[in-house]
């Protein structure tokens, strides 16, 4: 009886890895070789929104595991940053380098249009603008665009602008000023968002340490340093943890904050734009147990989130700045909760966006009405 049973529910386990997401969808196209996985956690608030990465991964179990673990963070980004969007993403498998095609772009709009508004995607890791270009003839559902096609350019720039502005209510909360360049940091990752971050704290005086495996932006930052007041100390990327700093800035990979990491770090706080920073929920308590106070990055990093949701309403650099300078008030309303509560400052961040899921489930119910694209890009094909 047993074995029948077992042999029942064997291969239906996906469905409980997926409990907690409205919708999965897997994408084959073999013509153009597209593989590809959708994934919509939560429309509560509004359409699911999130990027498209494309990566080689090693099987399709570890492609479903990033999408699902990326649309539920993309959940509780669209919450705390207040804009009318729920959680989605999806992955491409291959290689970034070697696979791409303008067919396979072609293919995976039409996937995307035939969700009828449920989902809008851009870029991610592995795919640039010039890959949603051929997206783009088939579905109107793309955000993060170019200004030349009606959308609000550089992502990274109010991203950016976000991680300074968490960086200084840090300061605020630890010292009583947010003055940037009285205080040391350690940054890790020099890309589109890191390089922005290290300049602006170069240009505010500060001291920085940064690491990269790029060789080019370390010479670059350098440079950038040579014109400003601040200062910056290159390290080894393994040696970036247990700086002489006050705080710590990922601005690289997830899940750098683990077993190994925390003991290396002497920082008074953690702000940086990458993306799922804990390995495992237990390391934030870790974090705290040590004194080490840790910024949400979903709340940091939401400067892009909230240009990308700007474009349905008309892109407006003013408007998304604006709203980006709210990245500092929702970090102090963070600490003040968690120190008052006794949280993690991640459990403290993630009960505020919980109760604004449940409030705006008291005003609709599942999302199934798309919103009306406001342009069409066909015309331009």
């Amino acid at each position: 009886m047993l074995a029948e049973k077992a042999a029942l529910t064997k291969g239906f386990e996906i469905f409980e890895r997926m409990s907690e997401h409205e919708q999965v969808i897997f994408c084959n196209d073999p013509s153009t070789g597209l593989r590809a996985i959708i994934a919509i956690h939560d429309t509560t608030l509004g359409p699911a929104l999130g990027g498209c990465r494309m990566q080689p991964y090693s099987s399709v179990d570890e492609a479903l595991e990033d999408v699902l673990r990326l649309s539920k963070g993309m959940t509780y980004k669209c919450a705390a940053a207040d804009v009318d969007f729920g959680g989605g993403k999806a992955v491409i498998i291959g290689d970034p380098k070697k696979d791409k095609s303008p067919e396979l772009f072609r293919a995976f709009g039409q996937f995307v249009n035939s969700l009828g508004g449920r989902f809008y995607t851009g870029t991610d890791m592995g795919t640039t603008m010039d890959d949603f270009i051929y997206a783009m003839k088939e579905t109107n559902f793309v955000n993060g665009l170019p200004e030349v096609y009606g959308g609000g350019g550089d992502s990274s720039i109010p991203t950016a602008e976000g991680v300074l502005y968490g960086l200084k209510a840090t300061n605020q909360w630890l010292s009583g000023e947010d003055d940037l360049g009285q205080h040391r940091y350690a940054i890790q990752g020099l890309g589109k968002v890191g390089f922005k971050v290290a300049s602006g704290l170069l240009q505010a005086g500060a001291h920085i340490y940064v690491t990269d495996i790029n060789a080019a932006s370390l010479r670059e930052i350098e440079a950038v340093a040579a014109k400003t007041t601040g200062k910056v100390q290159v390290v080894a990327n393994e040696d970036i943890y247990a700086q002489e700093a006050d705080i710590f800035v990922p601005c690289a990979f997830g899940g750098i904050i683990n077993d190994t990491t925390i003991p290396q770090l002497t920082v008074k706080a953690i702000v940086g734009s990458a993306n799922n920073q804990l390995l495992e929920d237990r390391h934030g308590k870790l974090l705290r147990d040590k004194g080490i106070l840790y910024a949400p990055d979903y709340i940091v990093n939401a400067g892009g989130l909230i240009q990308v949701a700007d474009e349905l309403y008309g892109s407006n650099h003013e408007r998304v700045l604006a709203k980006t300078k709210h990245i500092y008030d929702a970090i102090l309303e963070v600490y003040k909760e968690a120190t008052g509560s006794g949280k993690t400052t991640e459990e403290s961040a993630n009960a505020m966006c919980e109760k604004r899921i449940a409030d705006g489930k008291k005003r609709n119910s599942f999302y199934s009405v798309p919103v009306k694209p406001k342009w069409s890009i066909r015309t331009l094909s």
